[in-house]
């Protein structure tokens, strides 16, 4: 006899999760995710590295992800699931520790992504609030900020996305009010355009270096297209949407970039830029500072980096419910709740995960947190997008009975290159606390699957021997 299982129930007894996402919920989605921490607070690194021509790296940036999102477009509408690169490595080579590691890797960047984000919110919130706080008060708001992230998530991805919705236009009107006042600051010819492409790199790199490490902080800025595939089974005909929203959002953010960063640089000097820890604040205020609106700059930014943070924990906890379905990970992580139908395990434990990075890296106070996780952000995702390429051409043999989208086979072959020449530390000129960070993590990762393949292996002694 045939069973039928209820609508709205997966295989396992599970609800399944609730379908909201149309295209626009989805490009606000996509677009708010690439959007915040990274360009508020790294455009003055990326141009402490390569001086006025900061708008390099963000358009190489805007390339690489370009050439890797066609990769990911491929799999995502010939396997709509959630689980995102870990459930595509796994699909393509069936190694069980290799898949593990990638669910990892892309878990600890949402998670480091959004502990910088986290960090920079209560910055910022100190910064427009004028208080002087300290490592300890900074910490406690980036903690309780972490906790209203769990707050929503544990609601509902409704609710998150709204949420997204409302925070992405904050995000875009502090941009759009850097690109306006500065513009407005060239044309009364108070701007130094010709620093725009006036080329400087530190002494102790060459030029082609100093792209490559610009390049491998900018991309922090463009990560995020890749988080939207872990949504892929709470959005509404996935395999029809999600190539025109994909263009569309990275087309969108990699223009806003590029005319913020040539913005920035013409009106602020290079040196003055690359010390601030908020510079686009400084954009600003030094664009227009007798401007009403200049003293919301700090809030403006304060809000889209916390939209980077919402973002980041929703594509995590999401990642690790889609790969215990796969059974990859411990079966509690697929737990959904009965009634705000959310992956609440999973919720929970990615939550716990990044506080606990938080507090770890906030107990030395001159640590350049935002930097150094941005970076280690970037390194791991790299890491993962060089795997995904691979992993299009050796899923052709898996033939769709649907139509999906096609990257051909050149696209993924230079995706690959690109992201292995961004990843390894003598061509990326990557600092060595990104590689330790990201090694740590790796580690832990390697742990834990060791103690679910233990465990796994002696209840299946257990059941042989009955």
């Amino acid at each position: 006899m045939t069973h039928t299982r209820p609508s709205g129930e997966t295989a396992g007894g599970q609800p399944a999760l609730r379908q909201v996402m149309g295209p626009g919920l989805l490009l606000l989605f996509i677009i708010g995710d690439i959007l915040g921490t990274g360009v508020y607070a790294l455009t003055g690194e990326v141009a402490g590295e390569v001086g006025g021509a900061a708008w390099l790296p963000f358009a190489i940036a805007f390339a690489v992800a370009l050439i890797t999102a066609c990769s990911y477009l491929e799999l995502v509408t010939k396997y709509p699931q959630a689980a995102g690169a870990a459930l595509y490595v796994h699909k393509a080579f069936g190694v069980h520790v290799l898949t593990f590691l990638v669910c990892f890797a892309v878990m600890c960047s949402g998670i480091t992504s959004a502990s910088a984000a986290s960090r920079a919110f209560a910055a910022n919130l100190a910064t427009g609030f004028g208080i002087d706080a300290g490592n300890g008060v900074i910490l406690l708001i980036a903690v309780g900020f972490m906790l209203l992230i769990l707050a929503v998530n544990l609601r509902g991805v409704s609710e998150g996305v709204k949420v997204n919705i409302v925070l992405t236009a904050v995000e875009l009107s502090g941009l759009l009010l850097v690109i306006l006042l500065s513009l407005y600051f060239i044309a009364g010819g108070q701007a130094d355009f010709s620093r725009v492409v006036a080329f400087e790199s530190p002494t102790d790199k060459s030029v082609f270096l100093a792209v490559s490490t610009a390049t491998s902080l900018a991309f922090f800025a463009m990560v995020g297209f890749e988080d939207s595939v872990n949504m892929a089974e709470e959005t509404k005909d996935p395999v029809r949407i999600f190539p025109r929203m994909m263009f569309t959002g990275l087309g969108v953010t990699g223009l806003i970039y590029v005319l913020v960063s040539i913005c920035a640089v013409a009106v602020v000097p290079v040196g003055r830029l690359s010390a601030s820890e908020t510079p686009l604040v400084e954009v600003v205020q030094t664009a227009a500072p007798a401007f009403p609106i200049t003293n919301l700059m700090p809030f403006i930014s304060m809000f889209a980096v916390g939209n980077s943070a919402l973002i980041n924990m929703l594509m995590a906890s999401r990642l690790l419910y889609g790969m215990s379905k796969q059974g990859v990970l411990p079966p509690f992580l697929s737990r959904v709740h009965p009634v705000r139908r959310t992956p609440w395990m999973s919720i929970l434990f990615t939550t716990a995960l990044a506080i606990g990075l938080i507090a770890v890296l906030s107990l030395n106070p001159d640590s350049p947190v935002v930097a150094l996780l941005g970076g280690t952000t970037s390194l791991l995702l790299l890491a993962v997008f060089a795997f995904v390429n691979v992993s299009v051409l050796a899923l052709r043999k898996d033939k769709a009975e649907v139509r999906h989208f096609n990257a051909g086979r050149v696209l993924p072959v230079l995706g690959t290159i690109t992201c292995v020449y961004l990843v390894l530390p003598w061509s990326s000129g990557r600092p060595a606390g990104q590689y330790e960070i990201a090694g740590v993590l790796l580690a832990i990762g390697m742990v834990l699957w060791g103690v679910t393949w233990f465990a796994r292996r002696k209840r299946g002694n257990e059941s042989l021997s009955r």
